[in-house]
């Protein structure tokens, strides 16, 4: 792995269309040469694009797929081109899955983090009625990854119920504290899908700082960790 002036413009892995979005955008991934161990998604939240920002610079450094490591860089394009929390039909995608706690009440979130929340989003009708839930869903399924890295921000801490190896190296890499609950309830939620399917899924929020800062401070160690990842 290495950053180079020929690298930093474009990602030069090949990419291939799991699904399109509302407004007709395709819904791309990464995919590995072989068995996915590890699956890496950003952007499932239109308002956090840092999170597609920072994978798809460390992802730049790359000249060949990951053995046992794929990638979605964008889960929600419409969002990050609209500048809007939820797609296109304005649904919080990461409260449409089918989980046991799904509920179709309105979902708060804050417009900035200190603010009580003061924006609300439809789960969506019912769960999985939106198209990009219903791709990632397929895609999951087709992949059967072990674990998945869900990026969002930006609360700055490592969210999942337990400290396994993936938190624990993911704590390191970023300098973030574990957190076993978000502190509040996330009915619907991708996280909680993949709980129910066996699937460890790990929640990054990264902290809240400009993108050329968090690409200089991170992007190496993250681009360093994903190839150890994709060494096990």
């Amino acid at each position: 792995m290495k950053f180079t002036p020929e690298s930093r413009g474009i990602i030069r892995l090949p990419s291939s269309e799991y699904g399109r979005s509302v407004l007709g955008a395709p819904l791309l991934y990464f995919p590995c040469k072989s068995e996915c161990k590890l699956l890496v998604m950003a952007g499932i939240h239109g308002e956090e694009p840092e999170t597609t920002f920072l994978l798809s610079r460390v992802l730049r450094a790359f000249d060949e797929p990951f053995d046992s490591v794929a990638f979605i860089l964008c889960a929600n394009p419409d969002g990050v081109a609209l500048g809007t929390r939820g797609n296109a039909n304005g649904v919080d995608l990461n409260r449409n899955f089918r989980t046991q706690n799904f509920s179709t009440e309105k979902v708060g979130s804050r417009s900035i983090l200190e603010a009580s929340r003061d924006t609300f989003l439809s789960p969506g009708a019912s769960a999985e009625s939106e198209p990009e839930t219903q791709s990632l869903v397929a895609l999951v399924k087709s992949l059967k990854p072990a674990g998945v890295l869900s990026m969002h921000a930006p609360m700055a801490c490592v969210d999942a119920p337990q400290k396994t190896e993936l938190v624990e190296n993911l704590m390191a890499v970023f300098n973030l504290p574990w957190l076993p609950d978000i502190g509040y309830k996330t009915p619907g939620s991708f996280g909680t899908w993949c709980g129910e399917q066996g699937i460890e899924c790990v929640t990054l929020e990264l902290p809240r700082m400009s993108l050329e800062h968090l690409f200089d401070r991170y992007g190496c160690a993250f681009a360093d960790f994903l190839e150890r990842m994709a060494l096990r």
